[in-house]
């Protein structure tokens, strides 16, 4: 097996996807409804987060897009799910992600009442019922808010999605448990 530099000394490695990651937070009010955000650089809403920077780690990055975007810096909880889903080719970004969304849990009244908004990144932010957000994020992300916010509620530490959908599959719509 080649190793790092015998690959830089003109060993080659075998095709490997190289996926943009990026980590966001589910945060929840008293009511269960989940924050979503409206970005000012794109279309639509989307959860807070953003990308990873090179040397980051996705929960990192989730701790750092929070306070940048919401300026606020609740504790982080648990991964939730990590997705899988090739952007399609709409002349923004192209390309494998990996998307990791983490357990904000509920905000409190205090945390709620500081959160200031960068409005050079984000400019505007409501608390949404669950079964509502397929009417302001696209179908992909909607898919994964649910899929996360469902996992929240199990004893499964974490899920793994594609396209926002949990694999492996369940028949019923319940979580997949995991064979011991």
């Amino acid at each position: 097996m080649p190793t790092v530099s015998e690959a830089s000394s003109g060993g080659t490695f075998p095709p490997m996807a190289r996926p943009f990651a990026a980590a966001g937070a589910l945060f929840f009010d008293d009511q269960q409804r989940v924050l979503l955000v409206e970005p000012s650089y794109k279309p639509g809403w989307d959860i807070p987060g953003g990308f990873v920077e090179p040397g980051e780690s996705p929960y990192a990055a989730c701790v750092r897009e929070v306070e940048e975007e919401l300026g606020i810096t609740p504790p982080i909880g648990e991964l939730l799910a990590v997705d899988w889903a090739p952007r399609p080719h709409d002349g923004w970004l192209e390309g494998e992600m990996l998307l990791f969304v983490f357990d904000g849990g509920r905000l409190t009244d205090d945390w709620r009442e500081r959160i200031q908004l960068d409005m050079d990144e984000l400019v505007n932010f409501a608390f949404v019922p669950i079964d509502e957000v397929g009417a302001l994020l696209p179908p992909l992300h909607a898919r994964r808010v649910t899929a996360a916010a469902r996992l929240r509620g199990t004893s499964r530490r974490a899920g793994y999605l594609e396209y926002g959908a949990e694999r492996p599959a369940s028949t019923d719509g319940a979580v997949t448990s995991r064979a011991r």
